[in-house]
């Protein structure tokens, strides 16, 4: 297999992935990346990759470096040999009677992605994952609460950055896009609420999609749900906290991205060693969200179902109706 990509062509010797779960965030992704990593046919990397859409500022800000004067930033096109090698390297422990996957949840929203693995002469398969389009984007936005990136509440926050929790439940433009670069049917669309009313059915179609034997997942996989509710034991302590120190994300990536700022200093990071004080004193505690206030439902679902109205046609399926019942 080879692949150009910004004038350069990929070596047959570098592996790649043969399938990809591409998003939506918050759908189910990182239990489906669990279950397929226990498949003794599959081999995926325990985390994120983000390689096709890297130089997102939108999806990954977090991944840019700005030291007051220079920025140091994840440009593909300035050295995609290594950016390339740096992909590979994720996969190198894959035996080679393995199927190579890769989770990365920004992919559907980011239509440069479904550009470049459309470059590539390899015919990979997509699994997408979409959920009801409010409850993804609650649950996003408890996601930024934990991880020290929204400083304040759910409603203040769809009043001052809507875009930071609704984008990426905008599957029908998402979905459009994608199909420009990627055919259809390399990718299977699986229904987050589907998928957990029948995970053995919906298990069986993906592991058809992508070539690999359901009755090899043991048991206890199959039966796995990751990432389950976790919230600040003060929430609103620390909205408060986020609002005046911001969680550093970008310090957790300093040693795994290809362009990497200079690492001295790092660990004695004020903002960092803030929030790590504040985790000690406010941890993340097993408990569902405060639940939405109803206004805020009715709003959003009334903004997702026109935004999201097509969808049924696009997909083949009533989706629509699950969702937002039979007025849909």
């Amino acid at each position: 297999m080879s692949c150009t990509m910004n004038n350069w062509v990929l070596p047959d010797r570098l592996r790649t992935p043969d399938f990809i779960i591409g998003g939506a965030m918050k759908s189910g992704t990182t239990t489906l990346h669990y279950i397929l990593g226990q498949h003794p046919q599959v081999f995926i990397p325990d985390r994120e990759v983000n390689f096709y859409d890297i130089d997102n500022l939108f999806q990954h800000p977090d991944f840019n470096y700005f030291d007051g004067a220079n920025w140091v930033s994840q440009r593909l096109d300035d050295d995609p040999e290594r950016f390339w090698k740096w992909y590979a390297a994720h996969f190198e422990g894959a035996g080679e009677d393995q199927l190579v996957g890769e989770d990365s949840t920004t992919y559907l929203s980011s239509e440069i992605a479904a550009k470049r693995i459309a470059m590539q002469n390899k015919q990979l398969k997509l699994i997408i994952l979409l959920r009801h389009p409010t409850e993804r984007a609650y649950s996003q936005y408890w996601h930024m609460v934990r991880t020290g990136r929204a400083a304040y509440s759910f409603e203040d926050t769809l009043r001052y950055d809507p875009f930071s929790v609704l984008q990426r439940s905008l599957y029908l433009d998402q979905l459009k896009k994608f199909f420009r670069h990627v055919a259809p049917e390399r990718v299977k669309v699986v229904i987050f609420e589907e998928f957990m009313a029948d995970k053995q059915g919906t298990l069986r179609d993906i592991c058809e999609h992508i070539g690999i034997d359901y009755r090899q997942l043991p048991p206890a996989a199959v039966e796995a749900h990751m990432n389950g509710s976790l919230v600040p034991r003060h929430p609103l302590f620390a909205l408060a906290k986020n609002r005046f120190f911001r969680a550093g994300g970008s310090i957790s990536y300093r040693a795994f991205l290809p362009m990497r700022p200079a690492m001295a200093g790092a660990h004695l990071d004020f903002p960092r060693l803030v929030n790590l004080a504040h985790r000690s004193i406010n941890p993340l505690v097993k408990a569902k969200p405060p639940g939405m206030k109803p206004s805020t439902r009715r709003l959003l679902d009334d903004y997702f179902e026109r935004e999201l109205d097509g969808l049924d046609e696009l997909l083949g399926r009533p989706v629509m109706s699950r969702w937002f019942g039979q007025s849909a």
